[in-house]
């Protein structure tokens, strides 16, 4: 069995809030990044965008190396 580091909860945590925000933006139109930190601090939104991004990379490859060591 794989065993999770402390990037890949980070990761898993991110990835789930980047879930969480899409569904509130599809369903209801409600952007929580921009809801939070508002259309003044348009790069910070942008820089959580691209970590929650790098975060869903890093759950694809979590997925391999989980099944690599299953094997």
């Amino acid at each position: 069995m794989y065993k999770l580091s402390v990037l890949d909860k980070i990761s898993f945590l991110l990835v789930i809030i980047g879930a969480l925000n899409w569904g509130l933006y599809g369903l209801l139109n409600i952007d929580l990044v921009q809801l939070i930190f508002g259309t003044s601090l348009q790069i910070l939104s942008r820089i959580i965008y691209i970590i929650i991004g790098v975060a869903g990379i890093d759950m694809v490859l979590f997925l391999f190396k989980a099944r690599k060591s299953k094997i």
